[in-house]
């Protein structure tokens, strides 16, 4: 099965979370250059180096770009969201929105999630 990881998924993978192993290790997914720009600030922040090269090199092998329309489209998605009272960031809106555009779920721990469609609530 394929994901969209976002941005909350990875770290959480990479920090040896078990419920995360198989949606890595078993499956496939990717993520956008906005999401990966979220992990690499993150991963600048860790002390340890080793622990950044390695987080680095683990998120880049799943990017994808996007474009305009793409843009447009998560945003319609962003606005609708936030009518409903969910706030939900522009790096998440454009990942949610390729989940939808590629028919696959949207892997993330993120609680503003849990109860949309089309997404793995994994805790």
């Amino acid at each position: 099965m394929s994901y969209f990881y976002d941005t909350y998924a990875i770290p959480e993978y990479m920090s040896g979370r078990k419920r995360y192993r198989p949606y890595f290790e078993e499956d496939y997914g990717f993520l956008n250059v906005l999401n990966h720009t979220e992990i690499c600030y993150s991963l600048l922040k860790e002390q340890a180096k080793r622990r950044r090269m390695k987080g680095y090199s683990a998120s880049s092998r799943f990017l994808c770009e996007f474009d305009g329309m793409d843009i447009k489209e998560a945003m319609k998605l962003r606005l609708n969201l936030q009518s409903r009272g969910l706030n939900v960031s522009y790096s998440d809106a454009l990942g949610y929105q390729f989940s939808m555009k590629f028919k696959v779920k949207f892997l993330t721990g993120d609680f503003i999630f849990k109860e949309l469609e089309n997404v793995k609530h994994v805790r």
